[in-house]
């Protein structure tokens, strides 16, 4: 009897012996697949984890501290102000606004987190799958960053090396940038990394942080920013040249358009949302130094004063510098000054084109690519903006912006430069394909215009203080920092004479003294024979020192000159804030032969305008730290303060009534089409027509207008300062004076009228004499007699 089969073997077949035990079941081969891979990965993740933990462990004591982000100072530029609040000037190498979390608007938080980290809220500092991402693309020939928000951080604040290599960077973020992102979630919350990060990070145009870009590239505050504004912005952390919406605005607006496409996939805006900030066209300044008014020379002068005290300081402690210059003033200077040289320019005909260049074959991107590129060499001056000629026809101009905008000029817009269309013009000059011009717009059509050769400055003080309210350098700060208000030493020509006639005042002449214009001859050192004249070279004979004035006339200066005293007028003018030695003893001190700048001018002519006091021009109100304490207060000498008079009460009331019938009856009567009664002021045009002036006031407030080319020429036959500078002078006041009242002034004691003249007390007039020159002495008293004889010498 057989045995039962053992556990393990198999039951023979009947008639066949008992086989051996029988073979284990084997797993199907894809499972063994999967659990080996599985194992695989179990054990490269405990393998990272021990290598984490390694990292952790090495790494993470010898972090730096996070004090610099737990008290977060970053280095505040110093800010100049209007005196009316307005932002006109930064200063320091980085430009920012601290700006706290609560305070940033969410449309811009989430045009940061679409395109820099949509899963900032949900990740711990670090985005692994962004990691692997970056990874797989680096080894395999691409690019690609998983840098978080809060990896940046760490890398802004505390990792400055610039590793070249993928495996240099990889150790960097591995053994450090992560390690410290951990670190700075650890101690920070959400909101508090992404406040320092909207606040420190880099932007283009020396930009820091959303805040300083919102005004720098839109000249707005964060708030006021639209959907597509913020995604604009939203795509300069990534690379701020290369997306910068000034230097390319093609490829900004590219990443703009996929900023919103990622805003409305993530559900941060509405179809409807998306679709208007798609089509939006957006302003971006071209001029990224400018702020909320174009004051650049105020800016820059404020910006030397203040490191002139503070040194290096300047341009991290925050300092906040008050002016005072108001946005009222200022834009009416600016515009003034513009629209005057724009004019001067238009009358002397076109140049012909800026330059040249050679445009490439190929698809239109191709052109506008090369375009774009030349035309940063031409950056645009406000509203005069350079374009590329791509087709010239006689009737017809078709040019290409910086912007890639295709514009076209025809009808009225081409007629500054039609001459130039022919082809018989020369071809230095001729306007053809690949000519760079410059254009502005007026209303929906372009205009051909030219950036002018001459320069210009004006310059408006408070005449009771000195505050300046408006000051303007030149014709475009970015072109010629050179700021003609204080630096130009320039002929005042016949805007110096009121100093000689008020000189002359006070020895005893009258606006109604008779002064003989008729010619002189001078023999100066070494025989050279001087014969002054008159403008047009036509003589008045006997006519009053107010009627002379009033037509500036050159050979009545001179005499009035020589009865003063030359040495006596040099030192008189010093009272004013001229520089003796810079205008030397001559007779022609009295043409203004001598030097001055436009801001002694305006300190001089407000002397007048005030009643006899010096009042010294300045600019900054207050200084204050970044916390508002103030460092420094203003406190300028004043037209009430007796301690201030540089000249008699009744001296300054009877020039500023002779300088009111200049504008009444003389040179400067076009300044009659302002509808006031209480103006002032004098033209100045040097020999040749080199220097052309308007110096002028109403009593609160004095002007000062020029224009001339930097290096001296004539500005044109028939150019002066009354046809030039002072229809400048007249748009501005029309502006800042519209709703001022007149002023009326009271006669100061010790001057009595006579026959609607006015006298010193001590030189009376001769008012009594009858027949003065006639040789008739009948009848008169010995005090008319004395009269008729001091008369009759006055006749010179």
């Amino acid at each position: 009897m057989s045995s039962p089969p053992t556990a393990g073997t198999r039951p023979a077949p009947a008639g066949q012996p008992e086989q051996g035990p029988a073979p284990k079941k084997r797993l199907h081969w894809s499972l063994r697949i999967v659990l080996g891979l599985f194992g695989i990965i179990l054990g490269v993740v405990a393998m990272a984890a021990l290598g984490v933990t390694f990292i952790v462990a090495l790494t993470y004591p010898k972090l730096p501290d996070l004090d610099t982000l737990t008290d977060y100072r970053p280095k505040i530029p110093l800010r100049i102000f209007s005196a009316d609040g307005v932002l006109i000037g930064e200063f320091g190498e980085e430009r920012r606004n601290l700006v706290h979390f609560k305070d940033i608007p969410e449309i811009m938080k989430k045009a940061v987190l679409a395109i820099e980290d949509d899963r900032f809220y949900e990740h711990g500092g670090v985005d692994y799958q962004g990691i692997a991402r970056a990874t797989f693309s680096n080894l395999s020939g691409g690019s690609g960053g998983a840098s978080t928000i809060t990896q940046q951080v760490a890398r802004n604040f505390f990792l400055t090396s610039n590793e070249p290599t993928f495996l240099q960077k990889a150790t960097r973020k591995f053994f450090y940038e992560i390690p410290l992102a951990w670190k700075i979630e650890n101690n920070l919350s959400k909101d508090q990394i992404l406040e320092v990060y909207m606040n420190q990070i880099y932007l283009g145009q020396r930009a820091y942080g959303f805040a300083s870009a919102a005004q720098i590239y839109f000249g707005k505050q964060l708030k006021e920013l639209s959907i597509a504004e913020s995604a604009m912005l939203a795509g300069l952390p990534k690379a701020p040249s290369a997306y910068n919406p000034v230097v390319n605005p093609k490829r900004a607006h590219a990443r703009q358009q996929y900023i919103l496409l990622r805003m409305r996939q993530l559900g941060y805006i509405t179809d409807a949302q998306y679709q208007q900030a798609r089509d939006e066209q957006l302003r971006v300044k071209g001029d990224s130094s400018a702020f909320g008014m174009h004051a650049e020379y105020v800016a820059e002068m404020a910006r030397q004063l203040v490191y002139s005290q503070y040194k290096d300081e300047t341009y991290t402690r925050g300092l906040n510098v008050f002016t005072t210059i108001t946005k009222t003033d200022q834009d009416a200077a600016y515009i003034a000054l513009r629209r005057g040289i724009i004019d001067y320019e238009r009358r002397h005909g076109y140049r012909g084109p800026e330059g040249y260049m050679d445009l490439p074959e190929g698809s239109r991107e191709v052109v506008e690519d090369a375009i774009e590129v030349e035309l940063a060499d031409h950056p645009d001056s406000d509203d005069m903006i350079a374009a590329v000629v791509t087709e010239a026809k006689p009737k017809e101009i078709t040019a290409v912006l910086a912007t890639g905008e295709e514009i076209t000029i025809a009808g009225s817009g081409l007629g500054f430069g039609a001459n130039l269309l022919s082809d018989k013009a020369p071809p230095q000059k001729r306007i053809r394909r690949g000519a760079i011009i410059r254009v502005f717009q007026d209303g929906k059509n372009w205009i051909i215009t030219q950036m002018p050769e001459v320069e210009s400055a004006f310059v408006s003080v408070n005449s009771q203080d000195g505050a300046i309210r408006s000051l303007v350098g030149g014709f475009d700060f970015n072109r010629n920092k050179f700021n003609h208000v204080t630096q130009a030493w320039r002929q005042p020509g016949s805007s110096f004479k009121p100093f000689i006639y008020s000189s002359s005042l006070e020895k005893g002449l009258s606006p109604a003294t008779i002064i003989n214009d008729a010619p002189l001859t001078f023999t100066q050192t070494g025989g050279q024979v001087w014969q002054p004249k008159n403008y047009g070279g036509k003589f008045e004979g006997p006519i009053s020192m107010r009627r002379a004035l009033q037509k500036s006339i050159n050979l009545v200066s001179i005499r009035i000159l020589e009865r003063v005293g030359v040495k006596y007028a040099q030192e008189y003018i010093t009272r004013f804030g001229f520089d003796a030695d810079k205008n030397p003893p001559y007779l022609t001190l009295a043409l203004g032969a001598g030097a001055v700048t436009p801001l002694q001018m305006v300190g001089a002519y407000s002397v007048f305008a005030n009643g006899g006091y010096k009042v010294s021009p300045y600019l900054i109100t207050k200084v204050t730290d970044a916390n508002g304490g103030v460092l420094s207060q203003a406190r300028p000498a004043t037209a009430d303060d007796e301690s201030n008079r540089v000249i008699d009460a009744r001296n300054a009331f009877i020039m500023d009534s002779m300088l009111r019938d200049v504008v009444r009856h003389g040179t400067a009567v076009k300044a009659m089409s302002l509808k006031r009664t209480d103006l002032a002021g004098k033209t100045g045009t040097t020999n040749d027509s080199m220097d052309a002036w308007f110096a002028g006031y109403q009593p609160g407030l004095t002007a000062i207008a020029w224009i001339g080319y930097d290096q001296p020429k004539s500005l044109g036959d028939r150019e002066t300062g009354g046809g030039l500078s002072l229809p400048v002078w007249i748009s501005y006041m029309s502006k800042v004076l519209k709703d001022v009242p007149n002023v009326d002034r009271k006669v100061p004691d010790g001057v009595i009228e006579s026959g609607g003249e006015y006298y010193y007390a001590e030189y009376p007039p001769a008012a009594m004499v009858r027949d003065l020159g006639m040789g008739d002495r009948a009848g008169l008293t010995p005090e008319e007699e004395k009269a008729k004889t001091q008369m009759k010498n006055e006749l010179f």
